[in-house]
């Protein structure tokens, strides 16, 4: 795992050591290309034949990962872990994973510490995944139960969030992912 952006020769130089995946905030695109040897389309990725798994947390361009996301893989260093790079961005979207399994105890088998299940709430850390706001992260400051008409024209549920420069923005619920605690 990286922190922050990776360039080609940092990539080839871990494929030829037999890296099976690397987690990094953001790549290249141009250096994508220069990897895959072709430019890759908008259709599902993740099954290119390059011999490693890469998985960007955050996308294209020289972006760190999110402070809580680098804390939480860094947390969990050494551990058996499996990534899925598979991406698709347009309908039924598919993103890619990563699966650390909790630790279970000798008695029986159950899980520990594994955070329970629930939806957005106000103040919850999230990030914005489309642009005007792309790669931003806050806090949700207000969840709006009305669904609002946005500048598209289309009526959806929207938040809004509180960043740490003190701007606020309201965003579609649906332009955001949560970062899990």
């Amino acid at each position: 795992m990286g922190g922050a952006f990776l360039r080609y020769d940092a990539i080839e130089k871990a494929r030829k050591v037999g890296v099976k995946g690397v987690i990094v905030g953001g790549f290249n695109d141009e250096d994508l290309k220069k990897l895959l040897g072709y430019d890759l389309g908008v259709a599902i990725t993740g099954s290119e034949e390059i011999g490693l798994t890469l998985i960007l947390t955050e996308g294209f361009g020289q972006i760190p990962i999110a402070q809580k996301t680098f804390d939480l893989l860094q947390s969990r260093s050494g551990a058996k872990t499996s990534i899925n790079g598979a991406t698709q961005i347009r309908a039924g979207v598919v993103r890619p994973e990563i699966i650390i399994p909790y630790e279970t105890s000798k008695s029986g088998g159950t899980e520990t510490g594994k955070p329970a299940e629930r939806g957005m709430e106000t103040g919850d850390t999230v990030r914005v995944i489309r642009v005007p706001y792309f790669g931003k992260i806050g806090r949700i400051k207000a969840l709006p139960f009305s669904p609002q008409t946005i500048e598209t024209e289309a009526t959806v549920r929207i938040l809004e969030i509180g960043f740490s420069d003190g701007s606020t923005v309201m965003v579609p619920r649906a332009n955001v992912e949560m970062i899990e605690r």
